[in-house]
């Protein structure tokens, strides 16, 4: 089998389009101990819209922080950015979606989850994220 047969696999006359091939290789990993100002400048010149947060050990979790995370806890609550930390804010454990997972079934737990955006996870390492739009605009209309 090659590689396309591999991601692309025919469910009766639906090909199963995975997560692997919607979502953005680009992201921004960040340790929770930044501050919040640090953050923003990374998330900035990397063109994210969520930072993932570092796991500390191997036995810990990825963390998530939204834009709107830091929109709601640091700007809306006259917090400043540059005296708060990351893990103050953040979401963590990140719910996380593996690159093989069909876009149809992410798309339901996005849902169920009410979440927008997910690290996605292959062999415990983050190879991206998806989202909604990724879902939308590079997976419903894939050839």
């Amino acid at each position: 089998m090659n590689e396309y047969n591999l991601s692309h696999r025919e469910f009766g006359d639906q090909r199963i389009i995975r997560v692997r091939d919607v979502m953005m290789d680009a992201y921004a990993m960040v340790e929770g101990v930044m501050t919040v100002a640090d953050a923003i400048v990374i998330a900035k010149q990397r063109q994210v819209k969520a930072l993932i947060v570092n796991k500390r050990n191997a036995d810990d979790e990825y963390g998530i922080v939204l834009m709107n995370d830091i929109a709601k806890q640091v700007l809306a609550q006259d917090r400043s950015p540059k005296r708060t930390n990351i893990y103050e804010i953040m979401t963590k454990p990140a719910l996380s979606v593996n690159a093989s997972m069909d876009v149809r079934y992410c798309a339901r737990l996005f849902e169920r989850f009410g979440i927008s955006r997910a690290p996605v996870i292959e062999d415990g390492k983050v190879l991206g994220m998806v989202s909604y739009n990724n879902i939308v605009l590079n997976g419903m209309l894939h050839d």
